[in-house]
């Protein structure tokens, strides 16, 4: 009876240590996965979206890159410039979790209400007044804000609604670390008004109660 006893907590035990096991992805095996292309190598192995150049060839090229100090053009509608260092950039971080990124913003400009569907961001600003936020989830939609002077550090959880604006007169600078080599970007009113084809104006029209025609302008202008 004991025997049978000790064998179904230890089934449960093992079930249990499987769930886990699979609740995320599992930890690297290798001390890295240089990212490159699928036809540059005919024995390459295909990991986590990216085929790994053998080690053995990697160089520090690979795990390097130049000139994120530079300011970036900002001169468009929006008057910021994302600068994304992500596994197509830097071919060592595949496999490694992890990405970063240079915002540069003009006076009032903006990064628009977006998303990360793979990353959780970390953001620094080095130069500057932002004025932050991101948005929680359903049932409430709560705003959660705050104004960053340099210096200032802000989390945007995974997958939240979240955006950066410049409040001052003068450029501004932020540097982000996402927990994702390749965290994904969803821009909101890009991918709403923007999506090719485009979704239809009736639903857009009944989902945001606008007119019709206020619908088709907005789709005009992406």
């Amino acid at each position: 009876m004991m025997k049978g006893v000790h064998f179904l907590v230890a089934a449960v035990l093992l079930a249990l240590a499987s769930s886990f096991a699979f609740a995320s992805d599992p930890a690297s095996l290798q001390d890295f996965c240089v990212a490159i292309d699928q036809y540059d190598s005919e024995s390459a192995v295909f990991v986590n979206g990216k085929f790994c150049k053998d080690p053995k060839l990697a160089t520090a090229n690979d795990f390097f890159f130049s000139g994120l100090q530079n300011p970036r053009n900002t001169k468009n509608q929006l008057g910021s410039n994302v600068t994304l260092l992500n596994v197509d950039m830097i071919p060592g971080l595949n496999t490694l979790d992890i990405s970063l990124a240079r915002i540069d913003f003009a006076p009032y400009g903006l990064n628009p209400p977006h998303t990360h569907p793979r990353g959780t961001e970390l953001l620094l600003v080095l130069e500057g007044t932002l004025y932050v936020g991101f948005v929680t989830s359903n049932p409430d939609n709560r705003l959660i804000t705050k104004v960053l002077n340099a210096g200032d550090v802000f989390v945007f959880p995974v997958g939240l609604i979240h955006f950066q604006f410049n409040v001052g007169k003068t450029n501004a600078v932020s540097i982000s670390g996402l927990s994702s080599q390749n965290p994904g970007l969803i821009v909101i009113a890009n991918s709403v008004f923007g999506s090719n084809p485009p979704i239809s104006a009736d639903v857009l029209a009944k989902a945001f109660q606008l007119d019709k025609s206020v619908v088709t302008s907005l789709q005009a202008k992406f």
